[in-house]
């Protein structure tokens, strides 16, 4: 049996199949749900294997992805870090950057620092920009100085001195040092996180793991003991930011890994059922209870970056964390994300949400603030009968005190307001879609949208509208499609090394080289972290720019049919991805700044299996009809259909309501919904004239 659960902000998410390892196939995908629990998430996941009735003794393979990271970082509750840098370089963390994106803004202060200043430390050391050790690390006063960490409470120790990502010697001379005298603290070094360059961003990228690394560590441990209480005996892998998945163990050591494990896992997920059902270009969106993540996947590629940044916003710089990352743009837009009016009388959504706990007011556990779920509950597009998959009566009384005061304040109806709160979070959809389609040169009339999560459904048809996207597709089980993608996945590690030389037939061998040993490192690892390092898959990519300039693109290496690097092809490759990006070429040299390896080691996966056919009639999964709210399309009788029984090559019309226990497909006048192979929905907009 193959199992995987994604812990969200207000449901933790689980499927599970049986998998035949002899012939390579899936059984039927099964899901389940349950609330997620914080603190102690891993009872979220014990909870919903047990409503699946899986017996844990059963379970082979078992794939995790969870926000105690990012939780962790934006609710400030990680650990006491201390720093240690080079001498000189104590403040890096503070003087951070210059952007500054609130530009006019005179009261602006930039994000006050994870370690405070008093937690920072230096050490008499230096490597030069070329490697060496001009000065090796001056160890006498560091029993001083975790002497003082521990009187100040400090629980993990951030190592980060200059130029160790080309030669790490002084910082692994100091972490040894200090496992020697405080072998129970936690200690991070930079190169093991980091080997980029960029001093204040590879700091920041340590002091942030060591934050997260006891808290992570912890929660790790505490799944896999109550999972082995349980009878479990397989395999645990974790979910990582880069679309693929690790072992427990690797995991512990670099928990940053982690930050985007949810959103990774559905954009992989994204990219395999574009491969099945022939859409390569998508812009993928992904709405859950407390937040919106959007991407964009071109030819079926999913861009991974290391240019990502927590808490960054229109005022804010945020934090960067120097870890691959798939590329998204996330808002604080999800099903329980809280409306509320300013002080000048408009109405706002989010980015505040709801949560688990106590969550939209229609849970009646103690919600007092309408949500963007109380509003689609209010317009008819929920069916209160099956609210909560049918497991929770709407609490009215409730929905409607939490309505009262912004009736008030607008001087509207209920309805009125809840269709306001409605058009909010789709505009700040919107926008986030733009973000990464438009805003970056690329038509949305040339992608199809597939949206999923709990409330992709109800609001993926209109934002399409909105940019003009001709096709709709709703994932079988899209409630937990994140969850799927961890199935879909393989074991991954991204190895990345600021290299900078000029990317011509001079240096071709020279990249090879460099290559090649990073392939060897990278079989070693997997061989020592209980993953066999044989039937790996390498990808190398390079980040390359031309001379003289700062920013950089990503693309793959070419090689020859002798092994050897092929500058014509990826230098080709260069100029036209650089043109997309940035609208222009130069007849200029190109040099390399950072080598990046992908080594992966595949997966059996658990593929979709086909939906058996009985012959039925769409008459057949007909529930009933109820008034339902389509905003612009107006109030309607809409036919509402049982999603469960409905069955290949099925074909409805707007206006209609999709039901299943954990989505709600809404399709508006003048649009069609039909089913493929598999139970996925597609949506198109009817021809003008046809329909309402």
């Amino acid at each position: 049996m193959r199992v995987a659960s994604d812990v969200g902000g207000t449901f933790t998410d689980l499927v599970y199949c049986d998998f035949d390892a002899e012939t390579g196939k899936a059984g039927e995908i099964k899901i389940a749900k349950a609330h997620t629990t914080p603190p102690n998430f891993e009872d979220g996941v014990l909870n919903a294997v047990e409503k699946a009735g899986i017996n844990p003794a059963e379970i082979d393979f078992f794939a995790h992805g969870s926000t105690v990271v990012i939780n962790a970082l934006t609710e400030r509750k990680g650990v006491k870090t201390g720093l240690l840098t080079t001498a000189g370089f104590r403040d890096v963390l503070e003087i951070a950057r210059g952007n500054r994106p609130d530009l006019f803004n005179l009261a602006f202060q930039k994000p006050a620092p994870f370690v405070e200043r008093h937690l920072r430390r230096e050490v008499q050391e230096r490597t030069c920009y070329q490697g060496q050790v001009e000065t090796p690390a001056d160890l006498s006063g560091l029993a001083a100085t975790l002497d003082y960490f521990k009187k100040e409470g400090v629980e993990a120790i951030a190592i980060c001195f200059l130029h160790a990502y080309l030669n790490p010697a002084n910082e692994q001379a100091v972490a040894d040092e200090i496992k020697n005298l405080w072998p129970d603290v936690s200690v991070i070094a930079s190169h093991e996180i980091s080997r980029e360059w960029r001093e204040y961003e590879r700091t920041n990228t340590t002091v942030l793991s060591a934050y997260v690394h006891p808290i992570a560590e912890t929660y790790i441990q505490r799944l896999e003991n109550k999972l082995a209480d349980k009878g479990f005996g397989g395999s645990l892998y974790m979910m990582q930011s880069n679309g693929g998945i690790s072992t427990a163990s690797a995991a512990k050591k670099n928990p940053i890994t982690m930050v985007e494990s949810g959103p990774a896992s559905g954009i992989h997920a994204a990219a395999c059922l574009g491969e099945i059902t022939g859409h390569k270009n998508l812009i993928v969106l992904d709405i859950g209870g407390t937040t919106a993540k959007c991407t964009l996947i071109e030819d079926g590629h999913v861009r991974v970056s290391t240019n990502y940044y927590i808490e960054k916003d229109h005022k804010s710089p945020g934090y960067p964390i120097q870890t691959p990352v798939s590329e998204i743009v996330e808002i604080g837009n999800g099903g329980g994300s809280i409306a509320w009016l300013d002080a000048g009388g408009k109405m706002h959504v989010g980015p505040h949400s709801a949560g688990a706990r106590p969550g939209p007011a229609a849970y009646g556990q103690g919600g007092d603030k309408p949500t963007t779920t109380d509003a689609n509950l209010v317009l008819g597009r929920i069916d209160p009968k099956s609210f909560v998959g049918g497991d929770l009566e709407p609490d009215w009384t409730a929905l409607e005190n939490a309505f009262a005061p912004l009736c008030e304040g607008l001087g509207a109806s209920q309805e009125e307001v809840a269709r306001g709160v409605i058009r909010i979070a789709n505009a700040n959809m919107v926008n986030a879609l733009r973000l990464v389609s438009v805003n970056k040169g690329y038509d949305p009339r040339d992608f199809a949208l597939i949206a999923f999560g709990g409330g992709g459904a109800m609001h993926a048809v209109a934002l399409a509208d909105e940019l003009n996207i001709p096709h709709v597709i709703v994932p079988v089980n899209s409630s937990v499609f994140s969850a799927w993608g961890m199935l879909m996945t393989d074991l991954r590690r991204d190895y990345i090394r600021t290299a900078p030389m000029a990317f011509d037939d001079d240096h071709a061998a020279l990249i090879a080289d460099r290559f090649s040993a990073l392939m060897q490192e990278a079989t070693s690892e997997f061989a020592e972290d209980e993953a066999d390092g044989t039937s790996l898959i390498f990808t190398p990519y390079v980040d390359a720019r031309y001379v003289g300039q700062e920013h950089t693109v990503k693309i793959p290496v070419a090689y020859t049919a002798d092994g050897s690097v092929d500058t014509l092809r990826s230098l080709a490759a260069f100029h036209e991805t650089y043109e997309r990006e940035f609208t222009y070429r130069l007849d200029l040299s190109v040099e390399i700044v950072n080598l990046h390896l992908v080594a992966s080691k595949p997966v059996a996966k658990a593929n979709p299996v086909a939906r058996p056919v009985t012959g039925a009639k769409i008459e057949d999964v007909i529930l009933h009809t109820r008034s339902v709210d389509f905003d612009e399309h107006g109030l309607h009788e809409a036919t509402i259909y049982d999603g469960l029984r409905l069955e290949t090559g099925m074909e409805l019309s707007g206006p209609a309501v999709i039901q299943e226990p954990s989505v709600t497909l809404v399709v508006p006048p003048a649009h069609t919904a039909c089913v493929d192979a598999y139970g996925n929905y597609h949506i198109h907009a009817e021809p003008a004239g046809k329909g309402e």
